[in-house]
Parts: C-alpha cells; sequence; structure tokens
C-alpha cells in the first residue's frame, strides 16, 4: 500500500473535502495548492500523478491529530 493509498483511504473514512485537507495540513506549516493535491489522487499511471512523500503523510497525520483534538495544551506534544 502506497502513501498514497493511505492518504485517499483517510480522506474517504473522514470524509474530508480538498480543502480541509488543505487546512489541515496548513495546521502544521505545511503548504500544498489544490492542483497539488489532486495529483496525488490521481490514478497511477496517469501523465499528472504525483507520488505521496513520507513529508506530506506524517505532516497530514500531525495535522490530523490538530485537527481532531485541538492544539497541544501549554506547548506539549498529544500523547496517545
Amino acid at each position: 500500500m502506497t502513501n498514497n493509498d493511505i492518504l485517499k483511504k483517510l480522506r474517504v473514512a473522514l470524509h474530508l473535502r480538498n480543502d480541509e485537507i488543505i487546512h489541515i495540513l496548513s495546521l502544521v506549516d505545511f503548504k500544498v495548492t489544490a492542483s497539488e493535491l489532486g495529483a496525488l489522487f490521481r490514478k497511477e499511471g496517469h501523465e499528472n500523478y504525483k507520488p505521496c512523500g513520507d513529508q506530506l503523510l506524517r505532516n497530514f497525520l500531525n495535522g490530523l491529530i490538530i485537527h481532531m483534538r485541538g492544539p497541544a495544551e501549554d506547548g506539549k506534544k498529544h500523547e496517545d
């Protein structure tokens, strides 16, 4: 399973729109445009397909924590 597959499955499971994903990434100061995000959701082999890197997926997951739980208090990190 690729990072693109993981991102697609999370988008569907959490009912996220592209603008919400961009917002989630902005919570951790990771900038991505709508067209860059659209390229991640293309089928592999499509001329505009772009592989999702580890850094983007990691930042999305960190932003998702903030989106779901809210910001950490007093600068502390969230613990699982």
